[in-house]
């Protein structure tokens, strides 16, 4: 298993966000987070990625346990984090954008080289605009670049956060169908999306959130036509 995550629970001062989570994600799969504002699910991310610390519970990535571990160091393990908001410096180009997400491979050069034309082949608009301030793209170019920033440290295991978040339906697919193209080249995704439908067609397995804790756990295809699911959050 790529990602195990055991009995964990993160706390903000008194109030407990994530109150004994468990989950998985194994090589290659996609998996999906579900739930409302506040259940936790970003918590979970930056709990992954290192940027939080857990009271209790553990994260093992591969054999190796990452729930003390600094963010830099988790990153050149192979875990990626693109967060919620895009974070994208605005005044700087887009080509450097990208290149800052190869920091902790900036050594070698030819594999920084090869991660930014596998992000254009993914992304040609990001081709296209790689001169450009990131401020002047679209929001779903931004999301494009956020995207392909995170790629650039040549990660094993993505976490996305809330990707078409702000985004017209047509972008949304598109985005929707980049991260299929990243599964098929092998890489795992855990991703936290609003739009459930999305996240549940590109999906292998799910997980819903509610309050800090797992209500709901399954295939995509189970969730999908899981009559709590679709109640509250496929709007049927």
């Amino acid at each position: 298993m790529l990602l195990k995550v055991e009995r964990l629970h993160v706390r903000y001062g008194t109030f407990e966000a994530l109150r004994g989570v468990s989950l998985q994600v194994a090589a290659g799969e996609v998996v999906t987070l579900l739930g409302a504002n506040g259940a936790g699910k970003s918590t979970l991310l930056r709990t992954i990625s290192g940027l939080l610390w857990p009271a209790q519970g553990s994260i093992s990535y591969g054999d190796l346990r990452i729930d003390r571990k600094a963010p830099d160091a988790i990153v050149r393990l192979g875990v990626s984090h693109c967060p919620e908001g895009r974070m994208l410096f605005p005044e700087m180009a887009v080509q450097k954008n990208l290149d800052l997400g190869a920091y902790v491979r900036r050594r070698d050069r030819a594999l920084v080289e090869r991660l930014r034309d596998e992000v254009y082949r993914l992304f040609p608009k990001v081709r296209e605009r790689r001169k450009q301030a990131a401020a002047t793209l679209s929001g779903g170019e931004q999301q494009m670049v956020a995207i392909g920033r995170a790629l650039m440290s040549d990660p094993r295991l993505l976490l996305l956060d809330e990707p078409s978040l702000g985004l017209a339906p047509l972008v949304v697919m598109q985005i929707m169908d980049a991260l299929v193209e990243i599964k098929k080249r092998g890489t795992a995704i855990l991703l936290v999306e609003q739009n459930a439908a999305e996240s549940l067609r590109i999906a292998d397995r799910g997980y819903v959130l509610e309050m800090g804790h797992v209500l709901l756990t399954g295939t995509g295809e189970e969730l999908t036509h899981d009559p709590t699911v679709k109640h509250l959050y496929l709007g049927t």
